[in-house]
């Protein structure tokens, strides 16, 4: 029971937000994680398709701090290749 155990997709979330990222339909996103049992593979789906359901992610102020997206996503143990795919997809936004 490590501390993956404890931690939420709404600490992963707010952390992406206070990052600089804008979530579009936001309110479908935490519905869709909150019904999943691995909302980290929920996760992952949606940010690269969930644009079908309305589903974004942006920057929200022309600059979000990649910092701080790296260290959301290293906390919550993401892979390194999803951590890339999500940037990646932020600057395509532009």
């Amino acid at each position: 029971m490590g501390s993956l155990s404890n931690e939420s997709f709404d600490e992963f979330l707010d952390s992406l937000k206070q990052a600089g990222i804008a979530i579009t339909n936001e309110r479908e996103l935490r519905e869709r994680l909150a019904e999943a049992q691995r909302w980290r593979y929920a996760f992952a789906t949606l940010a690269s398709n969930g644009r079908p359901l309305g589903i974004r992610f942006k920057d929200q102020s022309e600059g979000v701090d990649q910092e701080r997206i790296h260290s959301a996503f290293a906390q919550f143990q993401f892979p390194e290749s999803l951590e890339q795919a999500f940037s990646a997809s932020l600057r395509a936004e532009h």
